[in-house]
């Protein structure tokens, strides 16, 4: 019995893929330049894959960042000052 198409992933490939097939392995090979034309193709070396992520970006333009950056460098001086919180184990006053 088949699937319904309605229920079929669109992006069922795309996710990240840990068995890589052979074309994709000499590919990598090739990048790495360790495969030479006219090597054989059974017996390929291993072949690290791993998932590569990016960091997220900050929202907004570059001038935000920039303006967001030197807001923060004024804002730490002042929350230095900041009295600090008593010891956990420190006896309140009036008690």
């Amino acid at each position: 019995m088949s699937i319904d198409p309605s229920l079929k992933l669109k992006n069922a490939l795309v996710r990240h893929r840990n068995v890589l097939t052979r074309a994709e392995r000499i590919e990598v090979l090739k990048d790495e330049e360790r495969w030479n034309e006219g090597d054989p193709v059974l017996g390929l070396p291993k072949v690290g894959h791993r998932k590569s992520t990016a960091g997220k970006k900050a929202k907004g333009g570059p001038d935000e960042t920039a303006e967001g950056a030197a807001a923060g460098t004024a804002a730490a001086p002042a929350a230095g000052a900041a009295p600090a919180a008593p010891a956990k184990g420190a006896a309140k006053p009036g008690k």
